[in-house]
């Protein structure tokens, strides 16, 4: 199983890099099947660029969570303090494995809506 995340290109770029390792969310999928995180950057690219493995998915308090990636976070503390601000627990999941499209993708070709998920939605 397979889910399409929506993330700003900004992200994306170090997440292909390799220097973000953890992608932030304050909700995360129930279905235990998901392996697989299908990168749909947001505009101005609005396309689907690549996508990773799931190595784990960590959820903790978010203070918790700051220590345990922060070294590769690829945000700032002030962000993901303002992020998480109100909430008793942050996800972090773990990237493994990243592939980048040669091509990347026109959203409409994987979702017949043409709208990209506001957080996530689930691929076939």
């Amino acid at each position: 199983m397979k889910v399409l995340l929506s993330i700003k290109p900004e992200y994306v770029s170090k997440i292909l890099s390799g220097e973000k390792k953890y992608e932030f969310r304050k909700a995360v999928f129930k279905d235990p099947s998901v392996r697989t995180v299908v990168i749909y950057a947001t505009l101005p690219v609005g396309k689907v660029v690549g996508e990773f493995e799931i190595a784990s998915i960590l959820s903790d308090s978010p203070d918790s969570l700051w220590r345990k990636t922060r070294n590769f976070s690829g945000i700032t503390r002030k962000f993901f303090d303002q992020y998480f601000a109100d909430r008793d627990t942050a996800h972090a999941i773990e990237v493994k494995s990243v592939v980048e499209y040669e091509q990347p993708i026109e959203l409409e070709s994987l979702l017949p809506h043409k709208h990209p998920p506001q957080s996530f939605c689930y691929l076939a």
